[in-house]
């Protein structure tokens, strides 16, 4: 068995391409995992998929002939070519697929690095999958260990605390002026990337969010890739819009400003516009009520936090790292485990044979069988603790299959792997 994961995220696609691979809905992606379990490369799957990446993670027989299989049925389902498909994943396997699982968990590959929402995400999918029956063993273990590097990047790191990005900044600039933002409308203007990771914080912020563009059809599948319902206006009420509502952030490429001050009528409201795009969406504006912030106004905070960001993730990616490798020892650990317990179970065995030898030889009587057998068991367990422990340090090396195989082939042991049911899927509990 070997770990697979084949991620399509901002680092390697535009949101065009991701708006064709996304699942919107879980008809799709019960029939996608149906799919791939099908293959007889795939034996589990799961299937995490958002507006900013869409991950196949998967347990599998052969890299090769997976992750190809694999890529085949996205082009299926999305039309877009294999060839750039293949081109543009980021294909991770085994110690690299583990440590991908864990880097996204924490949070460490987000568009936003450290936003908390993606933990949520995972947990959502690996229940899906869990239900469908899509995995079993291998991935569940794989990602409560995930889960558990990235609660130990939160408790060790500030990481997911502070606004993040110039989106962020505004919008949690604000909340901060606002206050409660329930049923409070805000406009964004542009449906690019800074548009998109914009929409994303006002919805979490409690914000209702309108969305207008000179590409309205862009604009509508922008809103539709979010659960929380984005309104799409046309752009030609672009002026009612900015006169309707107290909150507006405009990012769009435009090589002028978009906004002027013909188009802005005094309000008896207080308004409050954030220009996020570079070069500047809005005019120098004179006008009541009205407070402008720019790109510059907001840098500052940005600056500062990203410096601390930057040293709070290398801290981050440290715990990745080292959980990592925890994870395979942990699992080499697993495959001792029934060793061991086979052994005692033979030594039980014996145990029970030869105190039924002796009382049918009436070589004990029946009133000592108790103690017998409890001095019995003393012995052995005496007798195994060193070998016991000795396997255990072995677990930890590259030559545990070997050493495994030869014990269990000198005690005569079977070689049972579902002796590690105790850690199966059904037996954990997600958070």
């Amino acid at each position: 068995m070997s770990y697979l994961s084949i991620s399509f995220s901002h680092k390697n696609t535009d949101i065009q391409t991701r708006e064709k691979l996304a699942f919107p809905n879980e008809e799709n992606k019960d029939r996608f995992l149906k799919q791939l379990v099908s293959d007889e490369n795939v034996k589990e799957a799961i299937l995490l998929s958002t507006c900013n990446r869409v991950e196949i993670i998967t347990s599998v027989n052969s890299t090769d002939k997976a992750s190809k299989a694999i890529i085949k049925k996205l082009s299926d389902y999305s039309k877009i070519d294999f060839d750039n498909l293949y081109d543009r994943a980021d294909i991770y396997e085994n110690d690299g697929a583990i440590h991908h699982l864990f880097s996204v968990a924490s949070a460490l590959d987000s568009l936003v690095i450290g936003e908390t929402q993606i933990v949520g995400q995972l947990k959502d999918a690996f229940r899906f999958s869990l239900a469908k029956d899509y995995c079993d063993q291998n991935l569940p273990r794989a990602l409560h260990y995930s889960f558990k590097c990235a609660a130990a990047v939160r408790n060790a790191t500030s990481l997911g605390t502070g606004s993040v990005s110039v989106a962020s900044t505004a919008v949690a600039k604000a909340k901060e002026i606002i206050g409660n933002t329930s049923g409070v409308k805000a406009l964004v203007i542009g449906a690019g990337e800074m548009s998109e990771l914009t929409i994303k914080h006002l919805l979490s912020s409690g914000f209702d969010v309108v969305l207008t563009s000179r590409d309205i059809k862009k604009a509508q599948m922008l809103a539709d890739t979010y659960e929380q319902y984005v309104a799409v206006e046309e752009y030609s009420k672009l002026e009612e819009l900015l006169n309707e509502f107290p909150v507006m952030i405009t990012a769009t490429s435009a090589p002028y400003p978009i906004i002027t001050q013909e188009m802005t009528k005094d309000c008896s409201f207080e308004r409050y516009w954030f220009d996020i795009a570079v070069p500047r969406d809005i005019d120098d504006i004179e006008s009541p009520n009205l407070m402008i912030y720019s790109v510059d106004d907001l840098q500052d905070i940005v600056n500062s936090n990203m410096s601390l960001r930057a040293e709070q993730a290398k801290t981050a990616y440290s715990i990745v790292n080292k959980m990592s490798l925890e994870f395979f020892e942990w699992l080499k650990s697993l495959e001792i485990e029934p060793v061991v317990k086979h052994m005692y179970l033979k030594a039980d065995e014996i145990i029970e044979k030869k105190i039924k030898t002796a009382l049918k030889k009436r070589f004990i009587r029946k009133d000592d069988e108790e103690n017998i057998r409890k001095l019995c068991q003393t012995v052995i367990a005496e007798y195994l603790h060193q070998p016991q422990n000795q396997i255990k340090t072995i677990s930890k090396e590259n030559k545990c299959d070997i050493v495994v195989g030869t014990v269990q082939s000198i005690f005569g042991l079977k070689s049972d792997v579902n002796m590690s049911s105790s850690h199966d899927c059904d037996k954990f509990k997600i958070n």
